[in-house]
């Protein structure tokens, strides 16, 4: 009776941390999302299962053209997967030729799917403040970001994480390239 008992006590005990290690994995470390839409095709698409990175950003700031996850603020349990074009304090426009600058210089990129058509608000420059950032989907004329006044600037504190991992379809399974 006594094997039986210390049995079933291991047995709880085992799982009690294997619940505990997953609670913890899931609430600091990384968490599955799935992408609904096709505002950051070419890159990730509607359907695609990503993991994303809640750890990276408690020990560095988010980069330029990183791929990050925040909620959106009008619907509850509703999340954005966009990339970051634009830093604090930096200034962005975009002019009516489809242009992206920061602080009046041509940002070079080539992550949006096709010329910009509507710059939104960023039509006039945006001034970014200590702790906000500006995002854009790569589908750039059928994403709704930054330029748009529901969205508008990104403050760091919203930022859940960084796009770290496809792992649905299996066929594009891999690491998501920010660069």
């Amino acid at each position: 009776m006594k094997k039986v008992l210390r049995e079933v006590f291991n047995t709880s005990l085992y799982l009690l941390v294997v619940l505990c290690l997953t609670y913890l994995v899931i609430h600091f470390v990384g968490q599955r999302t799935q992408v609904s839409g096709g505002s950051m095709e070419p890159m990730l698409s509607s359907e695609d299962n990503l993991i994303v990175d809640k750890i990276t950003y408690k020990f560095k700031s988010p980069e330029r053209f990183d791929i990050i996850v925040f909620p959106y603020q009008y619907k509850e349990d509703t999340y954005y997967i966009k990339r970051i074009i634009g830093l604090p304090g930096e200034t962005v426009y975009i002019d009516d030729d489809g242009s992206i600058y920061i602080d009046g210089e041509l940002l070079d990129e080539s992550y949006g799917k096709e010329v910009i058509k509507d710059p939104g608000r960023a039509y006039s420059p945006i001034t970014l403040g200590e702790d906000e950032y500006f995002v854009m989907g790569d589908n750039r004329n059928n994403s709704s970001d930054s330029r748009d006044p529901s969205v508008g600037n990104i403050k760091h504190d919203d930022i859940i994480g960084r796009a770290w991992l496809r792992i649905w379809p299996l066929g594009k399974f891999g690491f998501i390239k920010h660069r």
